[in-house]
């Protein structure tokens, strides 16, 4: 029998520590950038005629169920109605749609996702914030998540619940 001096005890296992791993709330789905460049003249201007010929021939089912970031790579001075209009031809096919990059879209998708939680549940918990993840998750998104665990939890680490960095320690009334 072994004596308990020999025994191995996993204090991170026996801890009170909440790991929150922000990888849980990422959408799986294709995104994609529509960059409405080739529809400007020249790249430079936009022509309302033709641009609206666009918005009615382009196939916009090729979008369906798609994540899609509307925007414009050339330096052009583009009218804001024009992102309205691919944003209303988008809205019956794509799960949503913003302006910007693929990282504001994916943003997006985490924040809405982010919404869902019940920030509650981490009352007085001490919270450790994964930081190795299988997908990227954009900085943007821990702050958004830490801003929220703030108003519960005792306290909000980063890393692994092995080796954390302390962030946050709610003071002591």
């Amino acid at each position: 029998m072994e004596d308990a001096q020999d025994q191995i005890i996993n204090k991170v296992a026996s801890s009170a520590l909440v790991t929150f791993d922000l990888e849980h709330y990422y959408e799986p789905g294709e995104r994609v950038l529509l960059d409405i460049k080739d529809q400007l003249y020249q790249e430079l201007i936009l022509k309302e005629k033709d641009f609206r010929e666009f918005i009615r021939q382009h196939n916009w089912s090729n979008y369906q169920n798609k994540f899609v970031a509307i925007t414009c790579t050339a330096d052009a001075i583009v009218p804001t109605w024009a992102f309205m209009l691919v944003a209303i031809a988008l809205e019956p096919h794509a799960k949503q749609v913003v302006f910007g990059n693929l990282e504001a879209l994916e943003t997006e998708i985490f924040k809405k996702n982010l919404r869902e939680i019940d920030w509650s549940r981490f009352e007085n918990a001490k919270v450790v914030v994964k930081g190795c993840s299988k997908v990227d998750v954009p900085v943007a998104i821990y702050v958004e998540a830490t801003n929220n665990l703030k108003k519960f939890s005792a306290s909000i680490m980063f890393g692994e619940p092995c080796s954390t960095v302390p962030l946050y320690k709610k003071p002591k009334n």
